[in-house]
């Protein structure tokens, strides 16, 4: 069953850079929400709450409800900004979902059976994940959680397909239309080598100088109006 997502904002009707970080010192969160045939409006969230919204994988590819007073819309989140050395959350984008109207939505891609593919089991080869996501593109009512692969079956040196992924009624992968099939690679079992490289040291023979090189206490006297030190 999906995770439901209630988020409460207020209206902020100031904007700018300085209201933004004026919102951030009162532990808020400035964010916009957009589409759905109407006007872009300014929200505030409280910050600790959507810090605990964020810990849960679902709540990036689901379906939100954002609640204003005694009024609610669905949303998805499209961009989440965050401070690049606090563990603070800068900015957030929403876009408003409309029931009738398809959605563009990046989800996650849930890899079972790594621990018994026959791959690693018989092989003793590692699982090498090249995506970990991928858009989707559905009504709001089909959008999944996430996708989920199977590759208990996967052998040593194969690969395992974006094309490979069962897609859930209703769900398309745009990726898919647009490229080969085989060119699009996202999981594979592969034994890690282990190369050593050792340092390679020249060895001189001994009292040799290397070429361009001179010996201390030989060093050859600078000519006339070759040195370069300046005088204050």
């Amino acid at each position: 069953m999906a995770d439901k997502f209630d988020l409460v904002a207020e209206i902020r009707e100031d904007s700018g850079k300085g209201a933004s970080r004026r919102l951030r010192r009162q532990n808020k969160v400035p964010a916009i929400i957009y589409g759905g045939g109407r006007p872009p409006r300014s929200l505030m969230f409280d910050h600790n709450k959507v810090i605990h919204e964020l810990e849960n994988e679902s709540f990036y590819s689901s379906v939100l409800n954002i609640k204003v007073g005694n009024k609610s819309q669905a949303a998805i989140v499209k961009d989440i900004q965050r401070h690049p050395s606090k563990f603070q959350i800068v900015h957030m984008d929403f876009q408003r979902i409309v029931e009738d109207q398809v959605i563009r939505m990046n989800v996650p891609i849930h890899f079972v059976g790594a621990d018994i593919a026959v791959g690693v089991k018989v092989g003793g080869g590692s699982v090498s994940q090249m995506r970990n996501d991928v858009e989707v593109v559905c009504l709001p009512r089909y959008l999944p959680e996430y996708l989920e692969l199977d590759i208990s079956g996967l052998e040593l040196d194969d690969y395992m397909y974006l094309s490979d992924i069962p897609l859930p009624e209703g769900v398309e992968i745009p990726e898919l239309a647009h490229a080969d099939e085989q060119a699009q690679p996202i999981v594979s079992i592969h034994v890690i080598k282990e190369e050593i490289i050792e340092d390679e040291v020249e060895e001189g023979i001994e009292g040799e100088v290397p070429a361009g090189e001179v010996p201390v206490g030989d060093e050859e006297p600078a000519e006339d109006g070759d040195d370069d030190s300046t005088e204050d």
